[in-house]
């Protein structure tokens, strides 16, 4: 069958949609409230995201002197100590150590209706390491933690 430019060119066009409808999603929200909770317990970033974006939004309506919340990813394996160490740093430094390089991506901390984004390069991930994400407001991350996947 001979393929005329038009059918062509309506293949390359079916080809490029379907491309843009397999592309993956490379950011997320996540919603935080005065239950301290989060509304996801596990994100999972496809391989193919060069940069991922995690959009927070504080829903409940309390301060963050009381109902403080972040988003912070790490190793799982470093989440206890990252977490530890973010209390004795304190509130003014948003309950993490300045340039801490366990951490690797955070938000700031929100009271209720504010919210924050974080874009960070998937380069920093592993693939088959372990990785949580958390608020390192003192006492939240037991409560307020999930796993991140790559």
């Amino acid at each position: 069958m001979k393929v005329t430019p038009l059918r062509a060119l309506t293949a390359a066009a079916l080809l490029a949609l379907a491309g843009q409808a397999s592309a993956a999603t490379c950011e997320t929200t996540v919603e935080s409230n005065d239950q301290m909770k989060y509304n996801t317990a596990e994100i999972t970033v496809d391989k193919s995201c060069k940069k991922f974006t995690v959009h927070l939004k504080h829903v409940g309506k309390m301060p963050k002197t009381a109902m403080g919340h972040n988003w912070v990813l790490a190793k799982t394996a470093d989440m206890q100590a990252v977490n530890a160490d973010g209390i004795k740093a304190g509130a003014a430094a948003g309950y993490l150590v300045k340039d801490d390089a366990r951490v690797i991506a955070h938000t700031k901390m929100l009271g209720g209706g504010e919210s924050d984004s974080v874009t960070f390069d998937t380069a920093k991930l592993k693939a088959g390491e372990d990785y949580s994400f958390f608020c390192s407001f003192p006492g939240h991350a037991g409560l307020m933690k999930g796993k991140l996947k790559f």
